[in-house]
């Protein structure tokens, strides 16, 4: 072919019609696919994945960092003007490893659909006394998160929900403190098997700039079990986490604990079990409220016993349960620092029907307030098997007053006497207790001026009820029911009682657990 300028060429395409070679394939020109955006679907895929794979546990930590004691981790503090998330209404911060926390976690941002870890940086932390001699890995990793919006103050971000070791979180609303934790899952809770599983990878959703609602999802690994989680986090007065989780188990488990809740009860008006310490009550809850599956609503005082006990509530497609720190009073505590009155409620509600099971109260002895020893479930009947993955969803809410959960009348306090007149010294025969109840609220104060037509309604599993009686009380606008219940020394029972005028009911059911002395 004789040699052609630019322009030459340019004229003989415009005047003649040309036979040319097809481009090759590989050449061609193919429209730009956009990565796929990353979503709760990719987390499942991975639990499932892992489920198939041996358990593995955590990597050893740099030695400094596994000789952190208490105080000296406690002393490392996240810079908050180093805070993600800025531009929205909130802010995330993780936590350093050391002292208990010692299996890394990753903590992924999502932006535009593509996840990427935050490095761990020395320049994110302030390590006060903490002292390293050499620069600590890049890939160490965290101990965990938390999340931080106005709850309080519009100028000010406050922690909303934190995550930090195992699978446990906790939740805050409008001027509350931590006390109550809520848990992903728990795997044969109180059993000498009990295991811990944990959240070892999240990805957090960057919000919109006006977004009040966020959410995050995390990645759970244990010996018998693995999982996916989702949580849509909004904080307010009322805060509250709405959970999805997929759940693969590795193995049959004996008893899995869904929608785990735990707390701290030492001493309460109803167990004086402990004492000498200077402030009367010390308990971050002092009840267990349950909306049954038929819709009846029980109350279950807590309880600092002497040995591990186990109560069981059977029930159907449940309705609710939660942890309820009923006393607001400052005086019953008397503790300045702590604020017991101002721990929150944590409040479980199911999305779906769950089937047969049980809420399961364990309840173990503890020697101060730095034990978590009360812990409440959901276990099903269902067998855990691998090969049958698990999906569930229900709302977590953290609340001061819980009093709109439950319409009628509410048990507020609990005192277990000797069944004698009040100032008398008597003796009272082996055996033998009573127990003085505090019902507030509903329509109670509308009948203190009728108290005639309120009756307590008590009963016994065993043994008998001997005396029953009720009165007005002005200081809560409600009524103090009585009753006296006769056991053989040794025997155990499982006492109920509740209000009612004629057949309607004007309370919850209290029901309290007694071995006779």
């Amino acid at each position: 072919m004789p040699h052609l300028t630019r322009r030459g060429l340019s004229s003989l395409l415009a005047g003649t019609a040309l036979s040319l070679p097809a481009m090759p394939r590989a050449f061609a020109q193919a429209p730009q696919q956009k990565p796929a955006r990353f979503a709760f679907e990719d987390v499942q895929r991975r639990a499932r994945e892992l489920s198939t794979a041996p358990f593995a546990p955590a990597p050893a930590l740099p030695d400094a960092i596994q000789k952190l004691d208490y105080e000296t981790w406690r002393d490392i503090r996240f810079k908050p003007d180093r805070a993600a998330l800025g531009g929205s209404a909130f802010r995330l911060q993780t936590f350093h490893l050391g002292h208990l926390y010692r299996r890394p976690v990753t903590v992924n941002l999502i932006r535009e659909g593509i996840a990427t870890p935050i490095p761990y940086s020395q320049g994110l932390f302030d390590y006060g006394r903490a002292k390293f001699d050499k620069p600590l890995p890049v890939n160490l990793g965290f101990a965990g998160f938390r999340l931080h919006y106005a709850l309080n103050d519009p100028r000010v971000f406050d922690e909303a929900i934190s995550f930090l070791g195992s699978n446990a979180f906790r939740l805050l609303g409008r001027g509350q403190r931590y006390g109550s934790s809520a848990q992903g899952l728990a795997v044969n809770g109180g059993l000498e098997t009990e295991e811990n599983p944990q959240f070892i990878e999240f990805w957090v959703e960057t919000p919109e700039a006006n977004a009040e609602r966020l959410t995050f999802y995390a990645l759970l690994d244990g010996e018998s079990v693995t999982g996916a989680f989702r949580f849509d986090l909004t904080p307010g007065i009322d805060s509250a986490v709405d959970v999805s989780a997929t759940l693969h188990p590795r193995r049959t488990i004996q008893k899995l604990g869904l929608a785990p809740l735990s707390s701290m009860f030492l001493t309460g008006e109803n167990d004086r079990r402990i004492s000498g310490d200077w402030r009367p009550e010390l308990h971050d809850a002092d009840g267990l409220l349950i909306n049954t599956g038929s819709s009846e609503w029980l109350w279950r005082p807590l309880r600092n016993p002497a040995r591990q006990e186990i109560s069981s509530f059977v029930d159907r497609d449940v309705k609710g349960f939660g942890l309820m720190q009923r006393d607001r009073t400052f005086e019953h505590y008397q503790d300045l620092d702590l604020s017991y009155e101002l721990r929150p409620s944590y409040w479980i509600e199911p999305r779906e029907g769950w089937g047969e099971g049980r809420i399961e109260l364990i309840e173990s002895p503890a020697k101060d307030d730095t034990q978590n020893n009360i812990w409440a479930a959901w276990v099903p009947n269902a067998p855990v098997e691998p090969g049958k993955p698990i999906t569930l969803s229900w709302r977590v809410t953290s609340s001061f007053d819980m009093r709109r959960l439950s319409p009628n009348g509410r048990a507020i306090s609990t005192f277990p006497t000797p069944p004698r007149a009040f100032g008398s010294s008597e003796p009272v025969l082996p055996g033998s207790r009573r127990f003085l109840i505090d019902f507030a609220g509903g329509e109670l104060r509308y009948y203190q001026t009728q108290p005639d037509v309120v009756e307590i309604v008590p009963s016994t599993t065993s043994g008998e009820i001997t005396r029953a009686f009720v009165q007005a009380n002005p200081q809560t606008g409600g009524f103090r029911a009585a009753f006296d219940v006769q056991l053989a020394p040794g025997q155990s029972t499982d006492l109920r009682a509740f209000l009612r005028t004629g057949s309607r009911a004007l309370t919850e059911t209290w029901t309290f657990p007694w071995r006779a002395e």
